[in-house]
């Protein structure tokens, strides 16, 4: 009941020395009073402790309790309970751009490179509460699988449901880089990011990749461009002669000059990955990079505990005052 409680004016606990000065004082006023008396026989003394002398002395300590508590009272006990709440924030638009070819089931990453993927993305949209987040996939073309929104629990949905084969195959980085300009175009954020990840080489669509950095330049969006992939060789799921699961090793390919290029152009940065640690690590990379001011306002709500303080001492003082007043009327 009483943790961390805190005192408004902690300066009146200092009274509480006194009740120890107090008791020594009525016990030596007491021995002082009782001074020796010759009895001619003991029989007269030997009641002399009955219950109600007894009772009397335990209605002293009542009575010392009781200031005690009168003191701690004035003292001003509270507890505090602190709630937060945002007053304004500044969000980023983020939109990821996710290459889904079928170069994405590689397992140089683990299960493969595109749920390793999923999956930092995922973890990356759950440390941005305040920030909006749109999704593009795209292959030989592209399209928007979630515009920009505040639900992260549609976007996190929405990814889950990203696969290969969605679209057609191929790596049309010009495309998935425009049509995630299309999505932050009108955005009234401060600040327009996009993640583009690729594991290829541009070698489909209509729209070249630099057109599309022209339009990213024109609306003053970032491109952080992250290659996905290890070095040399990556073991790829196919089939052999007799239609059996097996593995090949392809060779990986990913145009870092021109992913370079891309971030550079439009103020963000080029990163490789080469595992899903690596690819963990540069998302928190850029987390540092792009950070979102929020503002709080916290109220601070006191819980005054004076009154069971009181309380206690009023009804130390009544038993004190009944008794005193009853069964012990007779006592001087």
């Amino acid at each position: 009941m009483f943790d961390d409680i805190e005192f408004l004016n902690p300066e009146f606990l200092y009274l509480l020395f006194a009740i120890p000065i107090m008791m020594a004082w009525q016990f030596f006023r007491n021995k002082k009073r009782n001074a020796p008396i010759l009895w001619s026989s003991g029989y007269l003394i030997e009641k002399k402790w009955n219950w109600k002398v007894i009772l009397k002395h335990v209605l002293w300590f009542t009575r010392c309790i009781a200031m005690s508590a009168l003191i701690i009272g004035l003292a001003r006990p509270q507890t505090t309970e602190v709630s937060t709440e945002t007053l304004s924030r500044e969000g980023i638009d983020i939109v990821i751009a996710m290459d889904v070819s079928t170069s994405m089931l590689a397992e140089d990453f683990k299960p493969n490179r595109l749920q390793a993927a999923k999956q930092v993305a995922h973890d990356f949209i759950s440390g941005r509460p305040s920030d909006r987040f749109g999704l593009v996939v795209y292959a030989g073309e592209s399209f928007t699988q979630c515009p920009l929104t505040t639900d992260h629990t549609v976007v996190k949905n929405l990814l889950k449901d990203v696969k290969d084969g969605l679209i057609e195959d191929g790596t049309a980085i010009g495309m998935g880089l425009a049509t995630s300009v299309s999505r932050l175009k009108d955005s009234m954020a401060e600040s327009k990011v996009i993640i583009l990840l690729t594991d290829g080489e541009n070698n489909s669509g209509f729209i070249d990749p630099m057109t599309a950095v022209e339009l990213a330049e024109e609306y003053a969006v970032k491109v952080y461009t992250v290659g996905v992939g290890s070095y040399g060789t990556a073991p790829y799921p196919t089939k052999d002669i007799w239609g059996r699961s097996t593995y090949a090793n392809v060779q990986v390919k990913i145009d870092e000059e021109l992913l370079i290029d891309i971030a550079e152009a439009t103020g963000g940065m080029y990163f490789r990955a080469n595992n899903k640690d690596k690819l963990a690590q540069i998302y928190e990379q850029i987390e540092t990079l792009e950070k979102t001011e929020i503002e709080e306002l916290k109220y601070y709500n006191y819980q005054e505990k004076f009154s069971i303080f009181a309380l206690i001492a009023l009804l130390l003082l009544f038993f004190e005052f009944v008794l005193q007043y009853t069964l012990l009327k007779s006592i001087a």
